[in-house]
């Protein structure tokens, strides 16, 4: 069967491209190895964050780099085989965080972020998803007056771009989460108008659902081979071949090893991510998203229980699980709420898609025609997902875009 569309990747950001694409009357085949929502858009924070418009910077500060050195830190882990594959990417990052350099960056990730609960609204509203969102923030915990007195600083600077929050003492902390344990902790940052998603694979699966209901297909198998065509595209896998007009490549942390034989080198780099779920009780019950912001570390309220979820790993796609960050992350976890029970006998861990300069990867690709790209959107692929979905569906469509794409092309790193 022939497509107008085919999307490789069939988390929040792909389905929400085929979403958007079938919706505007384009055929459209969603095609990933595994269910839509199973990999990455399962295990993230569960947070679409309206507060998120800063990319992670690569630290500057000299004593922010000793801190992160010994190896040892709950926020940031690496593995020396990762740090010498992606050394490259690594430099670029620092020196894409230099203040002048960031400044832009920021920017630019602003015209994206401003839009994502907007769009996210759009697609819970078609899928009927409310049911899965709790539109009451989450909360940024800090440990001492001087980081609180920064991140509040930045947060009133923030109200000028629609960014909402109110700064919680102590007491009042304790008053919104009474089953907590604040002891060390000088305050609090309530992101006002971010939301909550019980859980996130469910969100993913809802879209897809629409989707489907639109009359959008859905495959499974592992991909081949992508094959340029007179008229368009043959994506191989194992047992089948389908062929279309288009092609989208949103497969997160896998695109960059999809799109290499066709002679792309994009410098994307993952970062390894794991969660655990405890047992819910009377006694541990959450209200809201907490991140521990001086440990890196996010506890959140879900329908399987209380996820844990750790800050970043720099290591390699296929290493070994190492859940030495976890464990570390837990003992600070259960000093704040009590977590008895796990749920699964074994953590969840899943790679982050990033890029050296801190933005997606996102528009039509330069050596082929028809040939899109959309990935590499870090820690927001959640977030940014249905935002992403409606302006590739526009460039497809030969519409005018939402956002300036310019940014963002795949020709910022051709040579």
């Amino acid at each position: 069967m022939r497509y107008d569309v085919i999307v490789v990747g069939a988390g929040m950001v792909g389905t929400s491209i085929a979403w958007h694409l079938q919706k505007n009357n384009a055929k459209v085949l969603l095609l990933d190895k595994k269910a839509p929502g199973s990999e990455t858009s399962y295990g993230n924070a569960g947070l679409i964050q309206r507060e998120a418009i800063r990319p992670y910077a690569f630290p500057r500060q000299v004593s922010e780099i000793l801190r992160v050195l010994p190896n040892t830190s709950t926020d940031i882990r690496y593995r020396w085989p990762a740090i010498f594959q992606y050394s490259q990417s690594l430099l670029h990052y620092w020196m894409n965080s230099a203040p002048a350099n960031f400044k832009k960056i920021e920017q630019e990730w602003q015209t994206l972020i401003e839009h994502c609960t907007d769009e996210h609204q759009v697609m819970i509203t078609a899928s009927g998803a409310d049911d899965l969102v709790r539109r009451k923030g989450w909360i940024e915990l800090y440990r001492t007056e001087s980081k609180l007195k920064a991140a509040v600083e930045l947060a009133v600077k923030a109200e000028e771009i629609g960014v909402q929050h109110k700064v919680l003492n102590v007491e009042e902390l304790q008053a919104l989460e009474p089953n907590c344990n604040f002891t060390g902790f000088v305050g609090a940052i309530h992101w006002l108008n971010s939301w909550q998603v019980a859980n996130p694979g469910e969100l993913v699966k809802a879209y897809a659902k629409s989707f489907q209901a639109m009359s959008g297909t859905i495959e499974q198998g592992s991909i081949k081979a992508l094959v340029p065509e007179a008229d368009g595209w043959q994506v191989k896998t194992d047992d089948q071949s389908y062929h279309s007009e288009h092609l989208v490549i949103a497969a997160g942390p896998w695109s960059s090893d999809l799109i290499k034989p066709l002679g792309y080198k994009i410098p994307l780099f993952p970062m390894r991510g794991y969660h655990q779920h405890f047992e819910l009780s009377e006694r541990n019950l959450l209200n809201h998203s907490m991140i521990d912001k001086e440990r890196g570390f996010v506890m959140g309220p879900m329908q399987q229980g209380i996820r844990i979820t750790t800050g970043a790993e720099m290591t390699l796609p296929d290493s070994a699980k190492n859940f030495g960050q976890l464990q570390s992350v837990l003992k600070y976890a259960k000093e704040i709420l009590p977590l008895e029970k796990a749920v699964e006998a074994e953590a969840w861990s899943g790679s982050r898609p990033c890029m050296p300069d801190m933005k997606p990867v996102l528009g039509p690709a330069d050596k082929h025609d028809k040939l899109w790209f959309a990935f590499g959107h870090a820690h927001q692929g959640f977030t940014l997902g249905p935002v992403t979905g409606r302006l590739m569906e526009e460039l497809i469509h030969n519409k005018p875009a939402f956002v300036d794409v310019e940014p963002f092309s795949s020709k910022r790193f051709a040579k």
